[in-house]
């Protein structure tokens, strides 16, 4: 008899432990859902149309030390875009294409440039010294 009791009373627990993680299943599949609100929220569309001026992020400088140094180039004229974010890009002092993903561009938000503008590039020197 005693047997009978206990074994009711385990298939309880087994009972009470099963509802206990269907409830744990359940809290966690409704924050994701508005973790994923939350952060879907502040994501930027970056939407580029042929003719934007854009940057372009170079990951290489990401490993060369230098704390001053652009990780942007351009900018870029976007000439074409194609589906799932691909972007066909053109410089203005050259006539090929390059083809690059959506995240590594952003929106240039300077002067206005004319196709095929010549870029005036300044390097700087170091002062002559006494020595030279």
């Amino acid at each position: 008899m005693g047997f009978d009791k206990v074994g009711a009373e385990r298939k309880l627990q087994l009972q009470e432990l099963e509802s206990l993680r269907l409830k744990a299943y359940e809290n966690s599949r409704l924050y994701k859902e508005k973790m994923k609100v939350v952060h879907d929220k502040y994501i930027k569309r970056r939407e580029f149309q042929p003719g934007h001026l854009v940057l372009l992020y170079n990951s290489r400088l990401r490993l060369m030390l230098g704390k001053l140094k652009s990780r942007w180039d351009g900018p870029y004229r976007v000439e074409k875009a194609e589906p799932y974010g691909v972007f066909h890009l053109s410089h203005p002092s050259s006539s090929e294409f390059i083809k690059v993903n959506g995240h590594r561009l952003k929106l240039f938000h300077g002067e206005k440039m004319k196709k095929k503008k010549e870029l005036e590039i300044f390097l700087l020197e170091d002062p002559s010294t006494a020595e030279d």
